[in-house]
């Protein structure tokens, strides 16, 4: 089976009632990640990695306790994150992370999560990229949107 027998980008969105500076200090601050992650697949971040810039790389702990490299590719303050894991030390091996946030009015922004896992080339990498569907990208918004909306 090809990774292109399903789809290869999935993308969510949802309204959340908080600023777009609100929401997007918790996803730019990996430390935090883990406990709104609804792919269930995080299990720590390192405090004081917080991304300010396209280059900077981030580390996570996965559950199955292996160590990620997040190199960001995408950044714009308050709007938009992408990164990219890669084992430690290597290269990524095509599949991305992506959040944009887009204010709607005061306290009201939609926010959409993607990942596209289009240029993954790791064939024993497809099965879990198979696993990553909407439902579990709507997931980490209700749990991103639980927390700054102070029901987390």
């Amino acid at each position: 089976m090809t990774p292109h027998d399903v789809p290869t980008v999935v993308r969510v969105e949802r309204e959340i009632a908080a600023d777009p500076a609100t929401i997007f200090e918790q996803i730019a601050d990996p430390a935090g990640q883990p406990a709104w992650d609804g792919n269930d697949n995080l299990a720590d971040a390192a405090a004081g990695q917080r991304v300010h810039a396209v280059g900077a790389v981030f580390s996570t702990t996965l559950t199955m306790g292996a160590v990620r490299e997040n190199h960001v590719v995408e950044f714009e303050e308050g709007r938009r994150i992408a990164w990219t894991p890669a084992e430690p030390g290597g290269r990524p091996p095509g599949h991305l992370w992506r959040w944009e946030l887009e204010p709607l009015g005061p306290g009201l922004t939609r926010v959409a999560h993607t990942y596209d896992w289009t240029h993954l080339t790791d064939e024993t990498r497809f099965e879990r990229a198979r696993a990553t569907t909407a439902d579990t990208l709507r997931a980490s918004l209700d749990g991103l949107a639980a927390v700054v909306e102070g029901e987390g």
